[in-house]
C-alpha cells in the first residue's frame, strides 16, 4: 500500500506543482508566458487521454503491470524534465510524464481493491483519498519550497528517488490481479483519448479566454468522437467508456456525486486566492497558510470516513459530508472584509471536514458496485470524474469573472456551494437503491 500511495502522490502532485513554477521556467528558458503554459497543458491532456485506455489494458494484462510500467515511465520522464534544455524538450518530457501519471491513476483504486479484503475496502480508499486530497492541495506549497532552495529542474528531479522507492516496493509486494481474455481495442483507445483530451483542451482554453469558435470546434470534436466510441462499443462486454457500469444506478449516482463535489473543490481552490489577495489584502504567502485548514482537516477526516464507510451506507455519509461542504462554501461566499484569520480558517476547516467525509465513502460505493472483473474500468472512472470535476470548476471560475467582474470569486464560491448541494442530493438518492 505504501508503494501504491507513493505513486499516486507523485502523479497528483505533478498536476499542480508546475503551475507555481511557470513564471520561473518561462524566464529561465527565455520563452513567453503563453508558450510556457504548454508545460502544464500537455501533462493534463496526455493524462486524461490515456486514463480509460490504460484502465482497460489493466483488466487485460493486469493492473500490477500497468502500475509498474507507468511508475517507471513517470520516474524516467521526471529525470528527462530535470535535464530539459529547451521548451520543446520539456514539453515532450511532460507528455511522457503525463502518460506515466495516467497509468498510475488508471489502476490506482483497482489495485487497492485487490490489496484490501472487501470488508476493509473503505479503510484502503480512505487512506488513498487522504493522499490524493493533500497532494492536490499542497502542490503549490511544495513547489514554492523547492524554488526557494533550488533551481526549477529540482521540481522534477525530486520525483526520481521517490519513484525508485515506489518501484522497489511495488515490485516486491503488489499482488497479481485478474486477467481478462479479450483483445485490446486500439481504435476505441484513440477515440477515448480524443474525446477527453479535446474536452479538457476546450475547458482549458475557455479559462484562458480563447476564441469561442475554436473552443466550440474542440467540444464538437469531443462529442463526435464520444458518439463514435459509444456506437463502436455498443454491446461490448467491457466497453472502454464504461457504459455498462453507468447503467448501474449506484455507480452512475456515485459518478455524478464525484463530478459535483470536485467541481465545487475546483471552484474553491481557483477562486479563493483571488478573493483573499485582492478582496482581503493578504499576501501570496499568507494566502497559502490561510487555505491550509482545508487539506489538514481532509487529512484527519478521510481515514475516519473510510472506516465508517465499511459500516454505514456511503450514500448517507457522502450526503452529510457534501451538505457540510455546501454550508462551508456558502459561508465563504458571504465573507466580507475585514475578517480575522480565525474567521476565515474555521470556514475552510468546515469545508475540509465535509469534503473529507464524502470522498472515501463515494469511491468505495463506486468500486463495490462494479464486478471484480471490471475493477480496472471502475478505477479509471474514479480518476476521470475527479479530473473532469476539477477542470470544470476551474473553467467556471473564468466564466464567473467574465459575467460578474470583480465579484467573480464570491460568485464562484456561491456556485460551488450549489454544486456541493446538488452532489449531496445525488448521494442521498443512493439510499433508495437496494444494492446500497
Amino acid at each position: 500500500m505504501i508503494g501504491v500511495l507513493i505513486a499516486i502522490a507523485l502523479a497528483v502532485l505533478d498536476t499542480a506543482i508546475a503551475n507555481t513554477a511557470l513564471p520561473t521556467i518561462a524566464a529561465k528558458l527565455d520563452v513567453s508566458p503563453d508558450a510556457s503554459v504548454w508545460v502544464v497543458t500537455v501533462y493534463q491532456l496526455t493524462l486524461v487521454a490515456v486514463l480509460l485506455p490504460l484502465a482497460a489494458l489493466g483488466e487485460i494484462i493486469g493492473q500490477r503491470r500497468v502500475h509498474l510500467y507507468g511508475l517507471a515511465m513517470f520516474t524516467a520522464a521526471s529525470l528527462f524534465c530535470a535535464c530539459a534544455w529547451s521548451l520543446p524538450s520539456l514539453v515532450v518530457a511532460r507528455a511522457l510524464q503525463g502518460i506515466g501519471a495516467g497509468a498510475i491513476m488508471a489502476v490506482n483504486i483497482a489495485l487497492i481493491r485487490f490489496i484490501y479484503p472487501a470488508e476493509r475496502l473503505g479503510q484502503g480508499v480512505g487512506r488513498n483519498a487522504l493522499v490524493v486530497a493533500v497532494s492536490f492541495v499542497v502542490g503549490p506549497t511544495v513547489a514554492s519550497a523547492i524554488l526557494l532552495l533550488a533551481p526549477w529542474p529540482w521540481l522534477f528531479a525530486v520525483n526520481v528517488p521517490a519513484g525508485l522507492i515506489g518501484l522497489a516496493l511495488g515490485r516486491s509486494s503488489i499482488p497479481e490481479t485478474l486477467h481478462a481474455a479479450r483483445r485490446f481495442d486500439w481504435l476505441s483507445a484513440l477515440l477515448s483519448g480524443a474525446t477527453f483530451s479535446l474536452l479538457v483542451l476546450g475547458l482549458g482554453e475557455a479559462v484562458h479566454a480563447a476564441p469561442w469558435p475554436r473552443i466550440a470546434a474542440e467540444w464538437a470534436g469531443a462529442a463526435g468522437c464520444a458518439v463514435w466510441l459509444l456506437r463502436r462499443q455498443s454491446g461490448h462486454e467491457a466497453p472502454m467508456l464504461a457504459a455498462d457500469l453507468l447503467r448501474r444506478p449506484v455507480f452512475a449516482l456515485s459518478a455524478a456525486t464525484a463530478i459535483g463535489a470536485f467541481a465545487a473543490q475546483g471552484l474553491a481552490f481557483v477562486s479563493l486566492p483571488f478573493l483573499l489577495q485582492h478582496g482581503f489584502g493578504f499576501s501570496q504567502v499568507e494566502t497559502g497558510f490561510l487555505i491550509t485548514p482545508w487539506p489538514v482537516v481532509v487529512a484527519v477526516m478521510a481515514p475516519i470516513a473510510g472506516y465508517l464507510a465499511d459500516r454505514w451506507a456511503p450514500g448517507l455519509l457522502g450526503g452529510i459530508g457534501l451538505a457540510i461542504l455546501a454550508i462551508g462554501m456558502a459561508l465563504l461566499a458571504t465573507m466580507t472584509a475585514p475578517l480575522s484569520t480565525v474567521g476565515i480558517g474555521w470556514r475552510l476547516a468546515l469545508c475540509g471536514a465535509g469534503f473529507g467525509f464524502f470522498q472515501a465513502p463515494n469511491v468505495r460505493a463506486m468500486m463495490a458496485s462494479a464486478p471484480l472483473s471490471r475493477s480496472g474500468s471502475a478505477g479509471g472512472m474514479v480518476s476521470l470524474v475527479r479530473l473532469l470535476g476539477q477542470t470544470t470548476g476551474a473553467a467556471l471560475v473564468a466564466a464567473c469573472y467574465a459575467v460578474f467582474g470583480t465579484a467573480g470569486p464570491t460568485s464562484a464560491l456561491a456556485l460551488g456551494a450549489g454544486f456541493a448541494a446538488a452532489a449531496s442530493i445525488a448521494s442521498l438518492l443512493r439510499l433508495s437503491l437496494r444494492s446500497q
